[in-house]
């Protein structure tokens, strides 16, 4: 996890769903099925964005970056399918919009790490530390066309690197020649819920909406109607939101699905959990009136503090 943050570390995630969306009427079509502002956006451009349910229930966390003439959709692995079948229900007649699958043709690469802008600059891309996250654009590594997205899916400094899949090897190659350690997937998942990086199945799921998750940065609360767009702009006017996706500092290993108790009286539930180097970490919704950072909890016999994580945050916006 070190490397994660102070060096520089690569993860294989070219098994995330990649969806691309073109024809004229893609960027209105993405404005109108979820969470983001999508019309706005220009070439070179990207944005995180949530798809939920006509009740704002979530669905999947996902990063559209517009390139020219489409906009290449990054979703999780297990919403893949899932996702592309809901978006192909929602094309009707007059819709031009098309959709494809390119999953199984493109790599793409995690680069994560403050020394991952180094690295890309002795590669020869030197990135601008300006430029918005999820700016993108096309760069050249050892002969290999690489798409450089700004921002990885943890919230921590790094970039997205796409590229066709047979090139995949190379180009893993030049990045662990300078020094970039790889990371499994058990390692992946003590970082995401470091971070708290929510997961389908786990704190993404028909049970919560976007605002209890703590994704407000990914809602465009001044656009026109989208789905879901009703439910979420009424628990923003009127402060509705009752529970929020939090870290847990756990004294030990607990089941995911535990209750989160004070006094025997039930505030949460625990949605992920796992072990790092300093000991056990969960993620757990806890109702908003229990507290926050610092509040005491129970899981069981297992005692727990709430804490605080980077990816996610629970003020209403101004």
């Amino acid at each position: 996890m070190q490397a994660a943050r102070s060096g520089a570390a690569i993860y294989n995630s070219s098994e995330w769903g990649k969806i691309v969306v073109g024809d004229r009427d893609r960027l209105r079509f993405l404005h109108n099925q979820s969470t983001a502002d999508f019309e706005k956006r220009q070439t070179g451009e990207g944005c995180n964005t949530v798809f939920v349910t006509s009740t704002a229930r979530t669905i999947d966390l996902a990063t559209g970056l517009i390139l020219d003439d489409e906009v290449l959709l990054i979703v999780s692995p297990s919403r893949r399918k899932y996702l592309f079948d809901w978006l192909d229900k929602y094309i009707f007649f007059a819709d031009r919009v098309k959709l494809k699958d390119v999953t199984d043709t493109l790599a793409s690469f995690t680069l994560m790490g403050e020394q991952s802008a180094t690295i890309l600059e002795q590669l020869g891309c030197p990135q601008s530390p300006d430029l918005p996250q999820h700016s993108h654009r096309i760069g050249n590594i050892n002969g290999i066309e690489v798409r450089i997205a700004i921002g990885t899916e943890l919230g921590l400094p790094g970039y997205q690197l796409i590229c066709d899949r047979d090139k995949f090897e190379p180009l893993q190659q030049a990045l662990t020649n300078l020094g970039a350690v790889t990371v499994n997937e058990d390692a992946w998942e003590c970082l995401r819920i470091a971070q708290g990086r929510p997961k389908p199945d786990a704190e993404l799921t028909e049970d919560y909406n976007p605002l209890e998750v703590g994704l407000w940065d990914t809602i465009s609360f001044s656009k026109g109607c989208y789905i879901g767009q009703e439910t979420i702009a009424r628990l923003n006017t009127y402060k509705g939101v009752k529970q929020y996706l939090w870290g847990l500092k756990l004294a030990g290993s607990v089941a995911v699905g535990t209750l989160i108790t004070i006094d025997g009286e039930k505030v949460g539930v625990l949605t992920s959990c796992t072990q790092i180097e300093t000991g056990t970490i969960g993620l757990g919704y806890v109702r908003s009136k229990a507290g926050g950072v610092g509040l005491k909890v129970m899981l069981g016999d297992i005692e727990g503090e709430v804490s605080d994580i980077p990816f996610v945050r629970h003020e209403y916006p101004i």
